[in-house]
């Protein structure tokens, strides 16, 4: 009901709005927020008792950081064999701008400052005796998936014409950068997590339809092992994969690419009831720009034939391809003029639900006579 519920909520967002939603969407996930850490920061990522992480609030931050930043805050208790340090701070800024931001430096060390802030503001609140306050080591992380290569280093100096002397005045801090774009696939994919293969088709977002097929095919083949999972990771990874097409490919590519995702689960019903509900969503959209071109020739009635016409195409089309993936044997060519004689839309879409889920091609032909 979760998952359901959460497909629904970013299946509506706009195209424009779903890198940000989805790349949230994910890290909240324990599971990926640790796989982004093995990533990025190796042997740290042992030290921190995942299990037990809290996303913080960012109510704290000011209204205008929190409508200009997309960021996550996490408390990660830290196994430290000295006992000095009980947890960590993640801070994790998601940086989808097509080219790195040479003041990154400068603006991580403002959130970072605010989150330290905060906690001198609960300290005195609390009237702690001040030789109890101990700030919490903060791990800064750039998440960025603009196409341009991150090549600066994220510091202070770099916005600075600084002679040598005056260096040791400059405050300094590490910061793990994962530049998705630039970052080699099969180091994305080392330590086989789900998270890693989705990033890899994140890369492909712009690649001509056979390159983003085949892409598709290599991510479900790197997910396979996922699939008897305890948690659901592998459904919410598939679920990401069905948005990911919806709202980040072509309308043309659509069918196409939910085809190969629908054939992979045919025997797994909740991921079939995902592949009708994003397919009737593809469907919908495809009225939405039917009508769109249709206000720019000004042809009112063309725009009403064009939106039905198109939509009962690309139904038809749809069953003619699963069908044909299907049941490689049968003689699929041979059914189409039936479809095209179906004028009711909704009919074809109830046939093309019915192609999923049929046993064989006979049956499938019992249900478009019926």
């Amino acid at each position: 009901m979760l998952i359901k519920r959460e497909l629904q909520e970013l299946s509506k967002v706009s195209s424009h709005q779903f890198p940000d939603r989805s790349a949230k969407w994910l890290i909240r996930q324990r599971e990926n927020l640790e796989a982004l850490l093995k990533m990025v920061a190796g042997q740290l990522a042992d030290a921190l008792d995942f299990a037990r992480v809290t996303q913080v609030n960012r109510s704290f931050i000011s209204e205008e950081l929190r409508t200009q930043e997309s960021d996550m805050i996490f408390r990660i208790p830290f196994r430290d064999p000295t006992g000095t340090c009980e947890e960590v701070i993640v801070y994790l800024l998601i940086e989808h701008q097509s080219t790195m931001d040479r003041s990154m430096g400068l603006r991580l060390l403002s959130y970072m400052t605010h989150i330290w802030m905060e906690e001198r503001r609960e300290w005195q609140e609390a009237k702690r005796p001040q030789g109890e306050w101990r700030l919490t080591p903060i791990v800064p992380i750039v998440f960025y998936t603009g196409t341009g290569e991150w090549k600066a280093p994220i510091s202070l100096t770099v916005l600075m014409d600084l002679p040598e002397v005056l260096k040791r005045f400059v405050p300094t801090f590490d910061t793990l950068l994962l530049d998705v774009n630039a970052t080699d696939p099969e180091q994305l994919t080392q330590n086989g997590d789900p998270l890693g293969w989705l990033l890899t088709i994140l890369r492909h977002e712009k690649s001509e339809t056979p390159v983003m097929r085949q892409a598709l095919l290599d991510v479900l083949q790197g997910l396979s092992d996922w699939q008897q999972a305890p948690s659901d990771q592998y459904t919410r990874a598939v679920m990401y994969l069905f948005l990911f097409i919806l709202h980040r490919r072509d309308a043309k590519d659509h069918q196409d690419l939910l085809r190969i995702l629908a054939e992979e689960h045919t025997h797994n019903r909740e991921i079939v009831d995902m592949a009708e509900s994003i397919i009737q969503l593809s469907e919908q959209r495809g009225h939405q720009q039917g009508i769109e071109q249709g206000r720019q020739q000004g042809i009112e009635q063309g725009r009403q034939q064009g939106i039905e016409q198109g939509a009962r195409q690309m139904s038809i089309e749809s069953t003619l391809l699963i069908l044909t993936e299907r049941f490689p044997d049968a003689d699929v060519p041979a059914i189409e003029p039936r479809l095209e004689a179906i004028a009711d839309l909704n009919r074809l879409r109830e046939l093309n639900r019915n192609a999923l889920k049929v046993r064989s091609f006979r049956a499938f032909r019992e249900a478009l006579e019926a």
